[in-house]
Order: structure tokens, then sequence, then C-alpha cells
């Protein structure tokens, strides 16, 4: 990963006695925020704890010094500096008067997107929940780089507080292509994300701390027009979400359902039962419990309703490791609803012994494959962080298995005749997904032998 911070540039703006101890720290490059309040010693925050960066006392004068060589706050409170990532947000006491400066140190991370690009493209609307402070924005700023120069997509960042971008007038090179819409007033932020569909043709819109019932209105209109959305929220899982009563239209709503007697015992359930209203505007959720533990729930809409029917939902495990390792693990508990339970795992790195312990039955080494309507780059990631070999053809008759959408693979008859004339067995996947895809793996090995 490669990591854009311009520290020197937020040092800079600091009283010379928090600069000098800044600069000169040894463990400056991991620093979160510094918290400069009024009579009170100056202190950064780190993952592991706070420490003070001098003995003496901040002052009113030292406050004057450090306002003055920022921006102007907006009307929530927060300042940028030109050109970066940074932001500065104050305290003020009853008179409105500052008391007090929290300094974010705000990085654009190249490769932070590494665990979720099979999601990116999918081209699914997805949803990061996660707690404040826990790298939510960094992500999607690295999101809409990723659709924006990698994908060719268009793409329009609605930057509400310019954390996204940065506070200029001039975009932060961490978004890439990507366009950005600036928002002059905190509550105007719905407006912006709809002018941004009607005006500039996005293809993606990428969206931060989406936190009232207007903005999940405008979120649900904009996914309407099939445009996908990346958006944030405050929360630490999904079920909060549903608890949610401004943001819970994200998700499909939630309605009250009066059973008949006779329904509600069939079921198993009280007569008075919560279901969903909708379709969810995002598919995807993922749920940022650390910087390098996330889960995700890839069918929001199956998820939603196991957790209205107080069961265990659906989830998957991303995890990256220190030793660059990345884990993946899927889970289908049992419920009431006769779900089974399943669940495997597989490293990405080029020691692949875990992974081969745990399916020894998987062997697939050098045998072809066709696929249709399929990305090749998604399989070959795939069967790559498996440690599989796998060969894709564009040859029907030389393959040894045709795989690719069910929707689209129904309607070609050709390749249909040709798979029967050369007896080649079909595959059919109804989602593009690892989870999918591996277990077309698993089925494919296991005819093999």
């Amino acid at each position: 990963m490669i990591i854009d911070e311009d520290l020197g540039k937020l040092f800079d703006n600091l009283p010379f006695f928090i600069e000098k101890n800044l600069s000169n720290h040894f463990n400056k490059e991991k620093i979160i925020e510094i918290v400069l309040d009024l009579g009170r010693r100056p202190e950064a925050r780190f993952p592991t704890g706070h420490e003070y960066l001098s003995q003496k006392i901040f002052s009113w004068q030292d406050l004057d010094y450090t306002i003055k060589r920022i921006s102007n706050f907006s009307n929530d409170n927060r300042a940028g500096i030109e050109r970066t990532l940074h932001r500065i947000s104050c305290i003020r006491n009853r008179r409105l008067l500052i008391t007090g400066l929290t300094c974010r140190v705000g990085r654009a991370v190249f490769g932070a997107t590494t665990l979720i690009r099979d999601l990116l493209e999918s081209e699914q609307s997805i949803l990061v929940l996660g707690r404040p402070g826990i790298g939510k924005t960094t992500i999607i700023r690295e999101i809409a780089r990723v659709l924006s120069d990698e994908m060719g997509k268009r793409v329009v960042v609605v930057d509400t507080s310019n954390e996204i971008a940065g506070d200029s007038n001039i975009p932060h090179s961490g978004i890439g292509r990507a366009r950005r819409m600036q928002v002059s007033k905190t509550e105007l932020q719905y407006q912006v994300m709809l002018e941004a569909v009607e005006n500039h043709m996005p293809e993606a819109i990428v969206i931060d701390e989406i936190s009232t019932e207007l903005e999940a209105l405008a979120t649900c209109t904009i996914a309407e027009k099939g445009i996908q959305l990346i958006g944030t929220i405050h929360g630490n899982c999904l079920k909060n979400l549903i608890k949610n009563p401004c943001l819970f239209n994200l998700i499909g709503g939630i309605k009250c359902v009066t059973l008949s007697d006779e329904e509600a015992k069939q079921r198993g359930t009280k007569k008075s039962i919560l279901e969903r209203k909708g379709y969810p505007v995002f598919q995807l959720v993922i749920e940022m419990n650390n910087s390098n533990y996330w889960t995700i729930h890839e069918d929001v809409k199956k998820s939603i309703d196991l957790l209205l029917k107080e069961n265990s939902s659906i989830v998957q495990i991303r995890q990256s490791k220190v030793n660059q390792k990345t884990s993946i693990e899927y889970n289908q508990l049992k419920t009431n609803s006769d779900l089974y339970f399943h669940s495997f795992k597989y490293l990405n790195n080029k020691n692949y012994t875990d992974y081969k312990s745990l399916y020894k039955d998987i062997e697939i080494d050098a045998n072809l494959i066709y696929t249709h309507s399929l990305s090749n780059n998604f399989i070959r990631e795939t069967v790559a962080k498996m440690g599989i070999k796998l060969i894709i053809t564009k040859e029907i008759r030389k393959s040894a298995v045709i795989v690719g959408f069910k929707k689209h693979l129904k309607q070609n008859f050709k390749v249909r005749k040709l798979a029967n004339k050369n007896n080649i067995p079909i595959y059919y996947l109804n989602r593009k997904t690892i989870f999918q895809l591996v277990q077309f793996l698993q089925k494919f090995g296991i005819n093999l032998n």
C-alpha cells in the first residue's frame, strides 16, 4: 500500500513548540489526531493510546495563532487545510467562542480496497458501516479512485465536509479522475446528491455520512435511476441500521404485520411480526469491525429477513493478517428457516498449504474451462487466491466444463447445443460472488475425482 499523508502541511499550522515535537516524533506516521484544548497540555492520539506533546499549557495566544492559519469553519464546525485531507474541528463555548481543536490526520491509502476488489467489479451498491475514526472515509476515497481510474466509470463524489477530496477547489489526487461536488451547508447534502444525478450523468455516486431521513430518501431516489451508490453511515452492525427510524429505508424499510392465528402457528411466530417493506437500496453491506477485520453481507435482502426473524444472518468475514495474508471465511449458520451450516476459509498468499489442508478433494490442476458472460479477471483472481491452476479457453470443444450466469446461458441456444454435442457439463451461477465461484470449483473438483 502507498500512503499519502502530507503531515508537514498539518504541523506547519500549529504553534512552534507543538510542531517541533511532532516533527521529531519517532511514531508520527501512525498518529490519528491531535487534541488542543484551552488550558490543557496538547496531546497526540495513536492507535495504542495518547501521548502529551509538551509540558506547556495550550493558551489563548496559541489557540488564536492556530485558528488564523487555517480556513474558516463551516456551519458544522469543520475546516480543512488547502490541498490536503486533514480535517480540523472546533469546540465552542456558550458564547460561540472556540475553546478547543481536534486536528484529524487524513490519509489517502492507495490499495486500501484490496480486500473488496471483487465486490467493486460486481457493480452493486455498497454501504460501509463503522464507528467514527475507523477508516470509512479512507475506504470510500479509494473506492472512488478505483471506480474512476481503473474501471473507467463516471464518478461523482458528494463531499459535504471536504473530507473525501480535501479543502480546496482542486480535488485531492486520492480520488483519481472522480469529480467532486462540494456542499455549502450540511443540511443541503440531499439536494446536492439529486443535483449530481440531474446535471452530471454519473454512473456511480460516493456519499460520506448519510445521517438524515431526507438524505436516505434522496439515496433511494438515486438508486431507482440505476446508479451505483457507495455510502457510509455510523454504526457497528446491520442490526443497528434496522433499529434506526431515519435510515432503515436504506435497507428496504420495516413494517409491522399482524398474522392470523393459523399462519402464526404455521410459522411458529407471534401474531405481530416485523417484515421488510421493499428492496434494499444497497445490495452489499460492509461492517468495519476494525481496520483489517470486516464483516460483509453479500445478500442484504436475505440478511435483513433473517435478522427480523431473530435468526442468524449469512455473513462473510474478511481479514488482513500481519504477515500480508488475507483470509476469507463464509458462514451460513443453521437457523429456524432450515438453513444449513457451511463454512470455509482460504488464504491469499504464495503459500496455499492452509487452504489445501482444508479442502483435499479439490484438484483442478491444468483443466480447461470456458466462461460465458463472466469476467476472466474475476475468475483468475479467485483461483489465484485459492492456489488452483486453471486454464480459461476460448474454444468450447476443448473445455472440460462451461460456467456462466444462468440467465445468459439459458438464452444462448448455440452454446448449449455445442455443450450437448460434445458432452460438456454446464454449471450455472446465479450471482457474481466468490462464494458461488468456490462452490463451482468444489463441485468441479469432486466430479473429476
